[in-house]
Order: structure tokens, then sequence, then C-alpha cells
């Protein structure tokens, strides 16, 4: 229920240009990068400063108004998504490099700073920051944290949560907690871990403080074309297998291949069935000799054709290709329902065969592109949303494709997080003990339920309505998954 003294109250602490009312202006909020969803918001508050978080916050919380948190607004799975009668928290003006400690590899940054611009503050000292998110020119550190993001580079480097080391979060509740730190460790519980991928249910992250690299003195790319897809999802296994940990190991197969192309000029074979992008860092001799391991793992696994990038910018081109990979969809069809599963490595074969079939049973094309190191696959489903029931097809299609990736070992995220497009899959993923200790943790910061109410922990009354059932951990599966 919107009580109208939040409104003046949010105009007394803020700045006038930073209190945002009125309907036409609150169009660009009303979605996150999942634009199949839309809501507008009540107020959308920009605040430039701790103390006008920490006052919007206090409001919320005397008042009884939920507040959601955004960043750039480039999430996949609605959990920026606003409350027709909430508070949206933009901190897109909180955007300062705040220090950059040379002698730690260290920097400390506001939540808005967008991932690109840390590397591109530490470059002249030969640093940079590992986690590369395709939308890394727009998507803020913060909104990182709350999902946890990752990129192509996550294989060898780690996703978000491995290189950030230290947060200042703003709860609800008035208090402002300090996690981590420049030290490598901290005692007591591992409330960071908690924090990071948390999608903005437990507090307000106003400060991150992120782990700085060297870059690598030699860095080199490999792209493998091959004319099966099962056989380039089996090679990813096969490398690791070998004991090369490639700091990027990528796939895309023959739609995206093609589309990609067409976008980004990027060289690509477009007879490919599907192509593997694999990138090596580290001193000349190591990067050499894994070279050489990698191309005949390639080989043997089937590989049509082999290609080292010769120079830099035939390595970056090729790369340019794969993050072009989402935009360029967007020419295949009119919409495109982008997914976010993550399997074991040695399902990769298996589970695009079974994607293939899924697609051919709906009647709609997917185009896959992902991190196939890591096994976090990201299946572009192609609709039509003016084109009546096509929505809810593809809504139904990507519910299969993740319910699949439970029911071999996997999770319903690798990195878009929950939101609320992955609500029901969480209930084939956790059995009620489990959400019920999600429930617990999120009313410890957040006892009054305000912080992002409705995004990723379904009710337990929300599992039983739908019938789904826990299919991980040895639990009985799903009638529908007996065929996997």
């Amino acid at each position: 229920m919107r009580d109208p003294r939040v409104i003046e109250l949010l105009k007394r602490s803020l700045p006038a240009a930073s209190v945002i009312t009125e309907t036409r202006a609150l169009g660009p909020f009303e979605t996150d990068g999942l634009t199949a969803i839309r809501q507008k918001p009540w107020v959308v508050v920009l605040p430039e400063t701790v103390e006008q978080v920490r006052a919007v916050l206090e409001i919320c919380r005397e008042h009884d108004t939920p507040v959601v948190t955004r960043g750039a607004g480039t999430g996949l799975s609605g959990g920026a998504r606003p409350l027709a009668d909430g508070v949206l928290l933009t901190l897109t003006k909180m955007n300062r490099v705040l220090e950059v400690d040379t002698d730690t590899c260290t920097a400390r940054v506001e939540p808005g700073v967008t991932n690109l611009s840390i590397t591109d503050s530490v470059a002249h000292h030969g640093l940079y920051y590992a986690p590369d998110p395709s939308s890394q020119l727009a998507c803020s550190i913060g909104g990182n944290v709350a999902e946890n993001s990752g990129g192509v580079h996550c294989l060898k480097y780690g996703l978000t949560v491995h290189n950030v080391l230290g947060i200042t979060v703003q709860t609800i509740e008035g208090d402002q907690l300090v996690l981590g730190g420049k030290t490598l460790d901290a005692p007591g519980y591992d409330l960071l871990a908690a924090m990071i991928g948390s999608e903005g249910m437990l507090g307000v992250v106003t400060e991150v403080v992120v782990k700085l690299l060297p870059e690598p003195s030699v860095k080199r790319a490999l792209l493998a074309a091959f004319d099966d897809i099962r056989q380039a999802g089996d090679a990813v296994a096969a490398i690791i297998r070998g004991g090369v940990i490639p700091a990027g190991l990528e796939m895309m197969d023959a739609l995206a291949i093609k589309a990609a192309e067409d976008f980004a000029h990027a060289g690509y074979p477009r007879d490919a069935a599907a192509i593997l992008l694999c990138e090596l860092d580290g001193i000349e001799a190591e990067v050499e000799a894994d070279i050489g391991r990698v191309r005949a793992i390639l080989d043997d696994a089937g590989a049509t054709e082999t290609r080292l990038a010769a120079t830099d910018a035939e390595r970056e081109t090729f790369w340019r290709g794969r993050k072009a990979a989402f935009p360029a969809a967007g020419r295949l069809a009119p919409d495109y329902y982008c997914m976010d599963g993550t399997i074991p490595r040695r399902e990769l074969g298996a589970v695009l065969a079974e994607i293939t079939a899924l697609s051919e049973r709906y009647g709609l094309s997917v185009a896959n592109v992902f991190h196939a190191g890591d096994g976090n696959l990201h299946p572009l489903i192609l609709y039509d949303s003016a084109q009546p029931g096509e929505l809810e097809k593809a809504e139904a299609l990507g519910g299969d494709i993740l319910t699949l990736c439970v029911s071999v070992g996997g999770t319903v995220t690798g990195e878009h997080g929950v939101g609320v497009e992955k609500l029901d899959e969480m209930c084939v993923q956790f059995d009620s003990g489990e959400l019920d200790q999600f429930h617990r943790l999120k009313a410890a910061f957040d006892p009054g339920g305000l912080m992002n109410p409705g995004k990723a922990i379904p009710t337990l009354a929300r599992c039983s309505e739908i019938g789904g059932m826990h299919v991980h951990g040895g639990a009985l599966p799903h009638p529908e998954l007996e065929r996997f």
C-alpha cells in the first residue's frame, strides 16, 4: 500500500533531481534485461552518498515500504524488476573509484562503477579485474556482486565471489556491515560469500573491494570447429581431463555462429556445427606447451579445423564475436529468452543433444552460446512475443531446460541469478528443508521482508501449488524427467 508520506520524506532527504515520480520518466526503470517482465515502479531514487542510501532505507523501514535495489539494469532474471508500491533504489550515481592500492593489488570502488572501468582505471599499473561478463561495458560492480556474475574468463580466474575481497553493506535495520577487506581471509562466519549472489535480498552494497591481477605476459587463443555438437561438448571435458586449465573455454553452436559472424565479422567458420574458443595465458613456455597439448586433444576429439590466432588483434577478434553473440541473436527473431543453467562438464554433449530435441518438440529455435569450461549454459530461445502463446511456450521450454540441468547434477543458475524467472525451478532443485533455511537467512538480515520481496526464494506454498518435486541429491525424479 502506497504511503504518500514516503515520497515527501524522500524529497526531503535527497536532491530533487534524485527522486523520480513522473510516469513517463519511470518508463526506463520498468524492466531489467529480462524485458518480457515489466512493472513501472512507484518511485525511483538515485542516491549519491552512503548517507542518502541509509536515509532511504530508514524511510522504507519506518513506513513498511518494500525496496528493490538496481544497478545498471543489465540483469537477465528479473531480479531488479520494481514493485508497483515500492521504492526502486538505483545506485548508478555512486560511480567513483575510491582507491587503488598497488601494494595489495586491490581497488575500492562504489557500486555504480562499471565492470570494465575498473580495469580501465588500473591498466596503467599493468593490472586488471578478472571477471568479464559480456555486458562488462555497462554492468555495474554492485550488480555483479548481487548476482555473482562470471564471464568468459571465469574458468581459470573465478566468478565475482572469487575476486571480491570485501564489501560494505547497509541493512534495512539501519546497520552498516563491513565484511572482509584487503586481507585474504577474515575470522567468523563467511558472511561475505553469503552476501555475494544474494540478489539484493539481504542488504544494499555501498562499497566493494576487488582483487586486481597482473596482466599475463602471454595470451594465445585457439578456435576449433566441429561438425558434430556432441563432439565439441565432449572435447571440453577432455581438455580439463588432460590437465589444462584455460583462461577461457567457450562454445557456440551453428545458429549462434552464424548470428555472431553476421554481426561482428569475427571470421568464424559458417559451416561448423559448433566452435570452441580456448584462450591460454601465462609465461611463454607454459603457454606454448599448453597450445600443443590442447591442439592434440582437439584433433583426437574430432575437430575439423583448429586455428591459432596469429596476433593479439586476431585473438581479440575471436572474443569480439563471442561477446557479440547475445546482441547478435536479436537479428534472428523479434525476441529471445536467455537461459542460465549449469551442468557437470561430462554431461555437455548429452545435454546439448537433449536441448536440440526439446527445441524441435516446442517448435522454437535455440541458439547455444555458453561458458563451456565450467558448464554454464546460456541457451537463447528465439520467439515472437507478437504471436499469441509464444512467450509462454518459450518460458515452458526454458523451464524444461533448467529441469534437465538439475536432473544431471547441475543447478538452475550459474551467474544470472534466480530473480523472478527461476522461482518454479528452485522448487525442483531444493527441498522444503533447504528452502526453509534460505528464508531463515533472509529473515536474519531483513525481518520485515522489505528487501527485494518475492525474488530468488519461492515460498513453500508456491512449490506445493505448482507440484514441484526435489530431483537433486538422490530424490526421485519428476515423471517427465525419466527419459533423461
